[in-house]
């Protein structure tokens, strides 16, 4: 079999993919002539696509990603180094953070931002702040699972596969990038979140930590089949 036959996606493939970005685009133009007084620049139109990129990179991954035969226990100690992957990402990229004391308002859904950024579910209490924006969210559930799959496919064990996580770049990137793009909590956290904070930085870290997050078992199959012929 040819390089280009392995790497020609599959027909079922081809059409979801063409359906999830003619559903994207629909949604998009709909907000746009419903929403009144939009900016025209390319900065907008740019902040309009960011939310977008990340669900199609993380859906490729997800479709892209199969889970290693090995044990329940095995599992269920990958799945726990993914949870606690998910609160720092979570954390620095500013899903959650410390309460606001007395300034307390509650929780609510908002809609004020373009699709993708919004609903937005905000949760502002005397000891915790929730800032869900839904292309985040998803974003770092699967850059999670992800890790998670990494642990569980690393040669050596489960402890060789946490170790490696401290010296995996792909993995440490996102958790710098969120911080970096991340946001001060406090009543104005959702206007913050979607301000014209630049989030060019972060989108390009997530594409490229999905990409390499995914295409690192095809790797490594493929040297395993190379040792076996030589």
């Amino acid at each position: 079999m040819s390089t280009v036959t392995r790497l020609r996606p599959a027909p079922d493939t081809v059409v979801g993919g063409v359906a999830l970005l003619s559903i994207e685009l629909l949604v998009v133009v709909v907000y746009l002539l419903l929403v009144p007084g939009l900016p025209t620049s390319p900065t907008f139109y740019g902040y309009l696509l960011v939310p977008f990129v990340w669900i199609n990179a993380a859906v490729w991954a997800l479709a892209r990603t199969e889970v290693p035969a090995v044990s329940v226990r095995r599992k269920a100690a990958a799945a726990g180094v993914g949870v606690g992957y998910l609160l720092v990402l979570g954390y620095a990229g500013g899903l959650f953070g410390p309460g606001v004391g007395a300034a307390a308002t509650g929780a609510r859904v908002s809609f004020a931002f373009p699709p993708g950024w919004s609903p937005a579910v905000v949760y502002s209490g005397a000891s915790l702040r929730l800032v869900l924006l839904p292309f985040k969210l998803f974003g770092y559930l699967v850059l999670a699972y992800l890790v998670a799959v990494t642990v569980l496919d690393a040669s050596g064990g489960l402890a060789a596969g946490v170790l490696g996580l401290f010296s995996c770049v792909s993995c440490t990137l996102p958790v710098i990038a969120a911080a970096v793009s991340g946001f001060v909590g406090g009543a104005g956290a959702l206007a913050a979140a979607a301000s014209a904070q630049s989030y060019g930085l972060s989108t390009v870290v997530f594409v490229v930590t999905v990409a390499l997050l995914t295409w690192r078992p095809s790797v490594g199959l493929w040297r395993a089949a190379t040792r076996l012929r030589s």
